[in-house]
């Protein structure tokens, strides 16, 4: 069954659709039925419909508005426009927003019902088409050349000159880059409930199923895909002079892959992000910093799109070092792991004691684990302050130690150190953007346009990790803190002003002074006439 819900204000249209059509024999389940685009906007973001029928003209948000932020957040859901406007301008849009059909009204439950069915033949064949498992293992054989791949991951991972990028380009038949450039990166978190019966084969083919639904969703112009050696998948997405909306590609991107792979394979990926870079012989920058993010699935979970912008801040020129061990010990102190960060450490000290090399060599690897430490804080641009580590983080402090049992206590404490630092410091920077969100919201709330995504391109945050952060913060979604500031303001000039109340409406941000009192009453428990008579009975006694 695939999830539909019904948008039209005109309330015999919705109930006519919901009683004369029997949703389930079409292979559809009707989970709601909404009278204006604001209202459906929310069901979508809550439930994720596989279909949207819709009116276009509405009042509060219409059709093609609702369609326009389906189609930027959601691409894989489907959307069915029916109006009683023949007019090409309308069509146009319709196609421009990758609407399924566009369909005049009056229309006849037959001819929904004939409609349902072909929506539902097409939803069947895609499915079809990413379950195929003939179709995959014959693409499995007929995968691209090994050269290419090689020469891609070649060109993230090490980084080419101006002149090979060029000339390799063109002997790989592969489409110019130009500025600027982001480095995705995703990583299978496991194959979830199933049981392989012939491991290697099966994983193998999983792996490939994976890749297959990576490289449909990204067949478009400026994206190049290609594996690594190390079973990942990685994009070169490319082509925007701005920097918010490459980001914005990037997670949208992002997002339908992890869905499309969680919905048709039944296991999860998880998705780095990397910093964005202004030539292509930068690339090694963005491809690592993609790396390093994917560290935080230990902290964050699994199945996530996560963002270097995010989780590190600014930009900061420091990489972490790509030794196994150091490596492994900076990514549990980025995410705060302190356990795991002394288990390394005693692995590491068991590792030199059992080995029986010179003292000089031990103290070497120390350095060399200090260094990556160094690194660790430098590159998630830590706040400089006076802490008591510093003086300890020093190269030389590790040849006053005789005993490698001594060296594992200060390094043990070190760590602790810099964990605590680096989390007061993650803490800081989290706050001064949500406190930059808070302060956008309470100058720019008259504006009715005022939306998350304008919000986001404020602070430079993803949304789907800055509603996570903003509700832990402020116990509230974004459009709950928005209309608890609007109604606050309302109250202030219902109480202090003789502003008739459509006038209020507008002065806090709604257009329409019908939808202002439903939200006024649904806040206070009266309406906004009711308040202002309250307050003047207040005055006078």
């Amino acid at each position: 069954m695939y999830k539909v819900i019904i948008v039209d204000d005109e309330a015999v249209v919705r109930i006519g659709l919901k009683n004369t059509i029997n949703w389930n024999e079409h292979g559809f389940e009707l989970i709601g039925d909404y009278a204006n685009g604001r209202e459906a906007w929310d069901a979508v973001e809550l439930d994720r419909p596989e279909l949207v029928i819709s009116d276009i003209s509405m009042p509060f948000m219409d059709g093609l508005e609702l369609a326009g932020l389906i189609s930027a957040q959601f691409p894989y859901i489907k959307m069915i426009i029916l109006t009683g406007y023949d007019e090409f301008e309308y069509a146009q849009q319709a196609i421009r927003l990758k609407i399924s059909d566009f369909i005049l009204k009056p229309i006849t439950a037959q001819e929904i019902r004939q409609l349902l069915d072909r929506i539902k033949a097409e939803m069947d064949e895609e499915k079809q088409r990413r379950e195929d498992l003939g179709r995959l293992n014959n693409q499995l054989e007929h995968s691209l050349p090994l050269l290419k791949e090689r020469f891609l991951e070649r060109l993230v991972a090490v980084g080419l000159g101006k002149v090979e990028i060029a000339e390799r380009f063109a002997y790989f038949n592969l489409p110019p880059i130009s500025p600027l450039y982001l480095v995705m990166v995703v990583d299978i978190d496991d194959f979830g409930d199933r049981e392989l019966s012939s491991y290697e084969h099966d994983v193998e083919f999983l792996r490939f199923a994976a890749y297959d639904i990576f490289n449909e969703t990204l067949d478009r112009e400026h994206v190049l895909t290609f594996r690594t050696r190390e079973e990942r998948m990685v994009a070169i997405i490319f082509g925007h002079d701005s920097e918010s909306l490459l980001y914005e590609q990037g997670f949208s991107l992002a997002e339908e892959v992890r869905y499309h792979i969680e919905k048709y394979l039944k296991f999860t990926v998880t998705i780095g992000i990397g910093r964005t870079c202004t030539l292509a012989e930068q690339l090694p920058s963005s491809y690592k910093s993609a790396l390093s993010v994917l560290d935080y699935r230990f902290l964050l979970g699994k199945n996530r799109v996560l963002s270097i912008i995010d989780i590190e801040g600014k930009p900061s020129g420091y990489m972490p070092l790509s030794h196994d061990l150091d490596r492994k010990l900076a990514a549990a102190v980025k995410t705060g792991a302190i356990q795991e960060a002394y288990q390394l450490i005693e692995q590491g000290v068991a590792e030199l004691k059992t080995s029986l090399v010179p003292v000089e060599a031990c103290m070497l690897q120390m350095q060399k684990v200090v260094l990556s430490l160094m690194n660790s804080v430098q590159e998630l641009a830590v706040r400089e302050q006076e802490s008591p580590f510093e003086q300890q983080m020093k190269l030389m402090n590790v040849f006053k130690f005789k005993t490698l049992d001594e060296v594992e206590i200060w390094l043990k404490d070190m760590v602790s150190s810099v964990i605590s630092t680096i989390a007061d410091n993650r803490n800081y920077l989290t706050n001064m953007q949500i406190h930059r969100a808070v302060e956008y919201i309470d100058t720019n709330y008259a504006n009715e346009k005022m939306s998350l995504q304008d919000l986001c391109r404020h602070v430079l945050m993803s949304s789907s990790y800055f509603s996570l952060v903003f509700k832990q913060h402020t116990g509230e979604t974004f459009i709950e803190y928005l209309t608890g500031v609007r109604v606050a303001k309302a109250k202030e000039l219902l109480h202090n002003s003789a502003m008739k109340l459509y006038e209020i409406a507008e002065q806090v941000g709604y257009k329409d002074p019908n939808y202002f009192s439903i939200l006024f009453k649904k806040h206070t428990g009266i309406t906004p006439k009711d308040y202002r008579e309250k307050q003047i009975k207040g005055s006078g006694a």
